[in-house]
């Protein structure tokens, strides 16, 4: 069974880490972290906290524990999504800052050449952030704004939360039935 870390930081947009997780959940096992802000937005937009996030095959951590298995690179982990990845904390990333377990686990993800996806939810970015995200992306991070697409005519916001999420899918290497592949 796969290892996923789900983080989720200080950026609007928790609803697409929920979606995420549910559909992650049944298939894989994953760790869920959030950082002080992202917690605050869990309960500001979905009235949640992180322990909603308590299921089977799930372990959940304090961002203060930094010395957590997933801290490790020998830890096994696949993957890493940081959903919504603030700003901040993308910034920290790309500069080798780890004071947190968020930012530890995803320097570890890095220097492992394992599997990072930061999903962005600012608008509009400044030089600084376009400089952190090319900072991420040269050190092998993958870079997925949250930034839905519209040919699929969708109808409903929970469609463009699953637009995303298929994305984020996608990168992972999971099969879904969000999004068919485009076909003009």
């Amino acid at each position: 069974m796969k290892n996923i870390i789900l983080a989720i930081t200080g950026a609007s947009g928790v609803c697409y880490a929920r979606r995420l997780f549910d559909l992650l959940q049944p298939k894989v096992r994953l760790h869920v972290t959030a950082s002080e802000r992202g917690a605050e937005l869990l309960k500001l937009e979905l009235d949640m906290t992180l322990s909603d996030f308590q299921a089977d095959n799930v372990v959940v951590y304090k961002n203060n524990r930094m010395n957590a298995s997933i801290a490790s690179g020998s830890f096994p982990i696949d993957a890493m999504v940081i959903v919504p990845a603030s700003m901040g904390t993308i910034g920290r990333i790309a500069n080798g800052i780890s004071g947190t377990l968020i930012e530890r686990a995803a320097d570890v993800m890095l220097k492992e050449r394992r599997k990072l996806i930061v999903v962005p939810r600012e608008t509009p970015f400044n030089t600084v952030h376009l400089k952190n995200l090319l900072a991420l992306d040269q050190a092998g991070g993958i870079i997925l704004p949250a930034c839905p697409g519209f040919y699929n005519r969708p109808a409903s916001m929970d469609e463009l939360v699953d637009f995303v999420v298929a994305r984020i899918l996608n990168q992972l290497g999971m099969e879904q039935d969000l999004l068919p592949p485009y076909e003009p």
